[in-house]
């Protein structure tokens, strides 16, 4: 699925707040106002502000002249204000003081202009509704596709699939998933080097067949990679949704919408009513958990950067929950010292740790957690001044 282009705007929905921060908190080089325009994001306008421009809900001002803080507008003046000397952001010019006149609401007429701030769910939506990460376990025991109508290669709305394993009534809704890949964290060198693990996706193709080929990869490799490494999930898109018109083995489903064609392969899980939480409130996590890495990027690229999609290595286990933001950090390149042990140098040949220095690592961009399953995220990324790449490590937020 991360191989799959998807640009997005990196907007993001706040939560209000009247709690100020402190005068050091704000840019030295930041406006007295700043008026709206089309395109802008919250995080984009914070950042002309504050250091940390995930701290927006800590310093606008929720007040009774705004109904809802959230709506605002391209040509909306932002303007910094002092409430007992402390700095707060509200709509209005600049130096003047919030009224104490109650307004009633009132719907405004923006001529067809959309609001600045919520995450732009329709562009995510392939993240947000159509994507899944399972167990190994469930990934193993779920129902398949074996078969399509009049033996046809693939099926599309109001065809027929024939399913095996499936235990539903007629009537019942089911979603049509596609494997797509297999996230691991794998570890490198041997055992007693005790290198941290790093982060692997691979294609996920369980209707492959037994073949010789396979007696290696999936069981033989299944051994030793069960004793090396660890399973994150199995990252499965839906195709389509259908239902149940016939009970049996197989059983038959109608095909009622989808994206993409049904096949042969494609596996059955129950309809999620709730795949997601709407609404995000940005802050910093309490803490990050070990070895956090991205797993994989969008586009089907080695590197991405901002308003583009990544999967990290930790999820709801770790603590990891949907509006946290995390550093990106580029790792730190590992060089030869050729100054004090240049190539030649007979004494290098005994001195191999010292030889060789590992650079520090580099901020990459910021990430906001968006979607969680229990091992895995998903996030987004808000800004950035490098690429970012798989196996990248998350770290805590960083001042711009």
């Amino acid at each position: 699925m991360l191989k799959r282009s998807l640009a997005v705007l990196a907007g993001i929905l706040f939560s209000a707040s009247a709690f100020a921060l402190d005068a050091d908190d704000l840019r030295p080089d930041h406006p007295d106002s700043y008026t709206v325009v089309e395109g802008d994001t919250l995080w984009a306008i914070a950042g002309r502000f504050l250091n940390n421009p995930w701290q927006w809900p800590e310093i606008w001002q929720a007040n009774d002249q705004i109904k809802n803080p959230h709506l605002i507008y391209p040509g909306d003046v932002i303007s910094l204000v002092y409430i007992d000397g402390k700095p707060m952001l509200t709509r209005g010019l600049a130096g003047q003081r919030p009224s104490n006149e109650k307004l009633s609401p009132r719907v405004r007429d923006m001529g067809g202009k959309r609001a600045v701030g919520p995450i732009p769910l329709d562009e995510l939506k392939a993240f947000l509704e159509h994507t899944r990460v399972l167990s190994e376990a469930d990934a193993d025991a779920l129902p398949y596709v074996v078969g399509n109508e009049e033996t046809r290669l693939r099926t599309t709305e109001l065809g027929l699939v024939y399913v095996r394993g499936l235990d539903a009534r007629p009537g019942t809704e089911v979603d049509i998933v596609r494997p797509s890949f297999v996230y691991t964290e794998v570890q490198k060198g041997w055992p007693w080097q005790h290198k941290p693990r790093e982060a692997q996706s691979r294609d996920w193709n369980p209707s492959q067949g037994f073949t010789l080929a396979s007696i290696w990869t999936d069981h033989i490799g299944r051994y030793f990679r069960e004793r090396r490494s660890e399973i994150l999930g199995h990252e499965v898109v839906q195709v389509a949704r259908a239902r149940v018109i016939a009970e049996g083995d197989p059983a038959t489903l109608e095909i009622r919408d989808g994206d993409m064609e049904a096949r042969a392969g494609d596996l059955i899980l129950p309809v999620d009513d709730s795949p997601y939480d709407p609404s995000y409130s940005q802050h910093a996590p309490e803490s990050v958990p070990e070895n956090m890495r991205v797993l994989a990027v969008s586009d089907g690229f080695s590197a991405t950067g901002p308003a583009r999609v990544v999967a990290l290595s930790r999820g709801a286990r770790d603590g990891v929950g949907n509006g946290q933001v995390f550093a990106l950090m580029n790792q730190g390149e590992r060089v030869r010292d050729t100054v004090k042990h240049p190539s030649g140098d007979i004494r290098s040949a005994f001195q191999t740790k010292k030889k060789y220095v590992t650079l520090p690592e580099e901020f990459a961009g910021h990430v906001m957690i968006f979607r969680t399953f229990e091992k895995i995220s998903y996030g987004l990324i808000m800004d950035g001044t490098r690429p970012v790449f798989v196996n990248d490590l998350a770290r805590e937020p960083q001042s711009l």
